[in-house]
């Protein structure tokens, strides 16, 4: 028997959740003309798919004093333990905020939020340059954020259920 195809709903009330994550399941349901529990039984599983993966808070990195974004390009040494090693190293260093495996003339593209060019010096020469595979480092300043985390685009999602 084929898996059920998530439908529009599941798609209202996802779109709903990346827009205002903090929507009491009552409100959410009423935006999504559900019953309460109705709702909350697809809002679950969609948690439980992982599709839903988590909700958190956006912070603001000027007031928090993280005005400095920085995009770093990494080239690692080719091994096959290489890509493991420098993931885990990145996931440890605190300023890292999100890495991506890439393709082209960089391994990794990381970025990094930090309050100043001297933290971002220290962070880049004390723990990035020290992890042992990475050959070479190249660093793009990031002036002004256009758009930064926006919703996902779901009009088109018809992605199965596990």
């Amino acid at each position: 028997m084929p898996r059920p195809l998530y439908d529009r709903i599941d798609r209202a009330i996802l779109d709903h959740l990346q827009r205002h994550g903090r929507t009491p399941n009552v409100d959410l349901a009423d935006a999504v003309r559900l019953s309460p529990s109705s709702c909350l039984r697809r809002t679950k599983a969609l948690e439980e798919d992982g599709v839903l993966a988590g909700y958190r808070a956006d912070l603001d990195r000027e007031r928090l004093g993280l005005g400095l974004t920085v995009f770093l390009s990494l080239k690692v040494e080719h091994s096959r333990t290489t890509a493991q090693v420098v993931e885990e190293a990145l996931k440890a260093i605190d300023h890292v905020v999100a890495c991506h495996v890439v393709s082209g003339d960089a391994d990794f593209l990381v970025e990094l939020a930090v309050p100043d060019l001297r933290t971002f010096e220290r962070v880049l020469t004390d723990q990035i340059l020290a992890i042992g595979p990475v050959r070479d480092a190249r660093s793009t300043f990031c002036i002004r954020t256009v758009i930064d985390r926006g919703p996902l685009p779901l009009n088109s999602w018809r992605a199965p259920r596990t």
